[in-house]
């Protein structure tokens, strides 16, 4: 009564493709009637600490009504297996992968008829995410997600006998914060994903929201690994601008989050004219308002957003570098962007960290940045907590991503909003 297939499969055959598979002896399961064969959904959410596969939904609502009284979390078993996409070396580490059984909270008809079956997941819980951490890469990856799902007693139909679902069939993972984002490719091959506001014939030219993603989020291209779409699923840093909140508090804004082919201290100098280059392209095939551009990114992502407003000082309206680098980690080699470079910036500046960030020493880097560059603001917090949870204080872009900063009872999202070049 179970069945499995691998996401990267299930990709490979094309969006919400699923393959089919039949299971030893399904007639004798059914009770010698016909086979009843459904797919599933993964269903997943980015939490603050990364995605994690929150549900499963059943294609259920074409067997007929369903009794949802005898439905339990007991009527059916859930079992994940995760593993790396790609090879790893004899020595390496790859964090996440697992293979083990999720706990069933709770089994219950949508408005469709589908069976939804709830499993436990929280913050820092093991066993639910969709991306690993490889240690020699310093990358996050999609992992292959093998579900196999068990029916333990039969349904109850309310007309009809009970049924014994006899083949299971894996379909896509399904994010609706994710998914609405559009897939791009720049005319210099830069990958990115794009928010697109809902359209109203009452408004004019639209804000732009760039998010730079951390250093975990590129590409590793000696691996062939270049996939467009950790950088929303690691956090919810570009997702949190195309919340209902953030989209009435900017009236509508495009949010463009562009994937660096590796990590963006590589060189950051070669990387702007590429970045802007999407930016330039947007605004000439979107309704893009070009005095409303803003720029927002977290540890690589927060050198990169300093860097883009030292080289295009009058691209952005405002800029949020959050526990960006400045020194180079490990107090080796010249500034990645110099004193003079940080005294020049004239976009209005708003950073963030964290006291306790162990990865980018903050006193040395926002804090520094914050004494030179004129006019720019700060958040500096204690630790990096949200809803009781305390996340690395590496993480302090969880704040921004909830619109938590606030000066003087201006949160972040309404102080960029009030920016216009």
């Amino acid at each position: 009564m179970s069945a499995s297939v691998t996401r990267r499969t299930v990709l490979a055959g094309g969006a919400g493709a699923a393959i089919d598979l039949a299971l030893p002896g399904s007639a004798a399961l059914a009770g010698g009637h016909h086979e009843s064969r459904v797919s599933f959904t993964l269903d997943a959410r980015t939490l603050d600490g990364g995605e994690q596969v929150t549900s499963v939904t059943l294609d259920t609502g074409r067997l007929g009504p369903i009794d949802p009284a005898g439905l339990t979390p007991g009527t059916f078993s859930v079992h994940a297996k995760a593993t790396s996409p790609i090879p790893i070396a004899p020595g390496d580490l790859i964090f996440s992968e697992y293979d083990l059984d999720r706990t069933v909270t709770a089994a219950r008809l949508d408005r469709r008829g589908n069976i939804v079956l709830e499993l436990s997941h929280a913050e820092g819980q093991p066993g639910g995410g969709t991306l690993g951490y490889i240690l020699s890469r310093g990358r996050n990856v999609q992992l292959d997600l093998v579900y196999t799902i068990t029916q333990n007693t039969p349904l109850v139909r309310r007309n009809g006998s009970p049924l014994t679902i006899t083949r299971f069939v894996q379909g896509r993972l399904s994010n609706p914060e994710v998914d609405v984002f559009s897939h791009h490719v720049s005319g210099s091959g830069l990958k990115y994903r794009l928010y697109s506001p809902e359209r109203s014939p009452h408004h004019g030219r639209r804000p732009l929201i760039l998010w730079l993603h951390g250093g975990g989020e590129g590409a590793s291209l000696p691996d062939d690994y270049y996939d467009n779409e950790t950088t929303l699923r690691a956090n919810r840093g570009a997702l949190g601008f195309a919340t209902p909140e953030a989209q009435r508090i900017f009236s509508g804004a495009y949010v463009v989050a562009p994937q660096s082919t590796s990590y963006w201290m590589e060189d950051g100098p070669r990387f702007a004219p590429l970045i802007r280059e999407i930016v330039q392209d947007l605004v000439r095939r979107k309704r893009v308002d070009p005095d409303r551009i803003y720029v927002a990114g977290c540890s690589n992502g927060g050198y990169m957003s300093l860097e883009m407003t030292v080289a295009y000082p009058d691209l952005f309206a405002a800029s949020v570098p959050i526990c960006g680098i400045v020194e180079p980690l490990g107090g080796d080699g010249p500034p990645l962007i110099t004193d003079a470079e940080l005294a020049g910036i004239r976009t209005p500046t708003w950073l963030v960290t964290s006291r306790d960030d162990d990865t980018v020493p903050p006193e040395t880097n926002t804090v520094h940045a914050h004494d030179l560059i004129p006019g720019s603001l700060m958040s500096l917090y204690d630790h990096v907590v949200w809803d009781g949870y305390q996340f690395p204080g590496h993480w302090s872009w969880i704040y921004v991503a909830r619109n938590d900063p606030s000066l003087n009872g201006t949160h972040i999202w309404q102080w960029m909003a009030r920016r216009r070049r």
